[in-house]
């Protein structure tokens, strides 16, 4: 899932970003409030996490802007601005929660967690391939009824494989899906994550899910019945 930030305070902007890359997110950052309204109007987010006191656009403005374009991806106000007044200003104008600094970050992650869940209700907790399962929830793996443990980019990188079974994703989309970075051919860092991946719910299990098509990307699917 993919979290943009748009918060000017360098310290907790970065801090932020590098908790929720951590915790298995997809972060950008924005450093102001126009830069986080092209983002958040240009890409797909699946959470946006907005300071109100920002350059250029406050947080405010930036989230009319949001709302006026049709877009309602959860927006959860994060800001030293602690008075009533401003908490139903900002639930008024569409933010779905609303968070004052100081804040603890494990508290951040499980309203973070909370939102994204509310958002995707639509979608399946529960991936399923074969006797390959993925829970979205509880963030586990298993295999044949056995626990799986997995990093939390190994992780990534299943849930992008299992969502688009069946579909040859090439590296450069893996890399900007899961690593939030423009592929490099001179990197291999697709190439180890997905030889661990095998190594751990591949290589002792049958049949075999994941495929690479040279030349081409990797490929998750179960095989058809003989």
């Amino acid at each position: 899932m993919k979290i943009l930030i748009v918060e000017d305070q360098e310290k907790i902007g970065d801090y932020l970003k590098q908790g929720l890359s951590e915790a298995g997110f997809i972060a950008d950052l924005a450093r102001d409030g126009m830069d986080g309204l092209h983002l958040a109007l240009s890409e797909a987010y699946d959470l946006v996490v907005l300071d109100v006191m920002l350059p250029r656009l406050d947080g405010w403005q930036v989230l009319e802007a949001i709302r006026h374009a049709g877009k309602d991806m959860p927006v959860l106000f994060l800001t030293a601005r602690d008075q009533v007044t401003d908490r139903v200003k900002g639930l008024e104008l569409g933010a779905d929660d609303y968070l004052v600094k100081p804040f603890a970050f494990a508290e951040l992650l499980a309203r973070a967690r909370t939102l994204l869940r509310r958002g995707k209700a639509k979608e399946p907790e529960l991936l399923r391939v074969a006797d390959l399962e993925l829970d979205l929830l509880r963030r586990r793996v298993s295999r044949a009824g056995r626990r799986i443990d997995l990093t939390a980019k190994e992780f990534g990188l299943l849930e992008l494989l299992m969502r688009r079974q069946g579909e040859v994703l090439p590296r450069s989309l893996i890399a900007s899906q899961v690593w939030d970075m423009n592929f490099d051919s001179d990197t291999n860092v697709i190439e180890v994550a997905v030889r661990r991946l095998r190594a751990k719910m591949d290589e002792d299990f049958e049949p075999k899910l994941i495929r690479t098509v040279r030349g081409m990307g990797y490929v998750l699917e179960a095989p058809e019945p003989a």
